[in-house]
């Protein structure tokens, strides 16, 4: 179920869109929409929400190709419904679930799933989860779940929660962030390795780092993890690619670029052998036709002498 209303842009038709997800919680989003069916869903990170930095800088780039492009708010985030989780990968899957089962519906093809940060890790995990997205566009992913935790709930933040059952910080704009011990505790639990050797192999996945990000060592993990990966590497980029998103923009573009050049080869192969098959299909008839008439007419011949 969804609701929706739309509104004119520059690139394309804005259109606000409501999915509930399989908990019954409004999934707010919106749809860059241009004149083609294939559609890009972009997913934010931690504590962020559909109007993040990536995703606008993104969708501008993509519509300006003529790629419409889905951006929302996971459960929780933004003026999607739910309770904010420090993990809740799975959940943040179903959510992608739900977005991709409401596009399907409405006979849109689904280009990709792109994701920065835990948004990154989120499509990691419905890739292989769900086995019907053919990309996914990692950005910034954790490999290792107890990176940068300190960082963000600051020293002995494992004692602190257990004793006090929770741990609040405070995010990029200024917005403060329940982190309860349980959804911590499903943040370290979460196998990425595991989740990784279940992701088909015919699903392309683009790992983009930065490389000044900290992650460096989880790329490297990622990539013997993932059948079908291929590393892309930002320069002067760091975490949140927040130094100069244009070298970002660059690299996706190149990827969305190189994807649909090879599937105009595919379809212009496929379409030259179908032309052949058809020809070969015909000649082969005519052959089929003339030798039935000499036969024919042999046969009458002889009945006539």
């Amino acid at each position: 179920m969804a609701e929706s209303s739309s509104l004119k842009k520059q690139n394309s038709v804005i259109e606000q869109v409501i999915i509930k997800n399989k908990y019954g919680e409004k999934l707010v989003g919106v749809l860059y929409k241009t004149s083609s069916k294939e559609v890009i869903i972009l997913c934010h990170g931690l504590a962020s929400k559909k109007e993040c930095p990536v995703n606008l800088n993104l969708t501008d780039a993509l519509t300006k190709e003529g790629i419409s492009v889905f951006c929302f708010d996971f459960s929780g985030n933004g003026e999607s419904e739910g309770t904010f989780e420090f993990g809740n990968y799975t959940k943040e899957a179903d959510d992608l679930r739900s977005v991709v089962m409401y596009f399907s519906g409405r006979k849109r093809v689904i280009g990709g799933i792109l994701g920065h940060g835990k948004g990154g890790n989120s499509a990691l995990v419905y890739a292989s989860k769900y086995h019907d997205v053919a990309t996914v566009v990692s950005l910034s992913a954790h490999y290792y779940m107890d990176k940068g935790i300190e960082e963000l709930l600051g020293k002995d933040y494992m004692s602190r929660i257990k004793e006090k059952g929770y741990l609040d910080f405070i995010g990029d704009e200024g917005t403060q962030y329940r982190v309860t011990e349980e959804s911590l505790l499903e943040r370290l639990g979460t196998d990425m390795h595991a989740l990784c050797l279940s992701i088909a192999p015919d699903c392309r996945v683009f790992s983009v780092y930065g490389d000044a990000s900290a992650l460096m060592k989880d790329l490297f993990e990622f990539v013997k993890a993932i059948p079908n990966n291929k590393t892309c590497i930002v320069r002067d980029a760091d975490h949140n690619f927040s130094n100069d998103q244009s070298g970002l923009v660059m690299m996706v573009m190149h990827i969305i670029q190189k994807l649909r050049l090879q599937k105009t080869n595919i379809t212009h192969n496929f379409r030259a052998i179908f032309n052949f098959v058809k020809l070969y299909c015909s000649c082969q008839s005519a052959v089929y036709v003339f030798s039935r008439v000499i036969v024919y007419s042999f046969i009458h011949l002889n009945s006539s002498v």
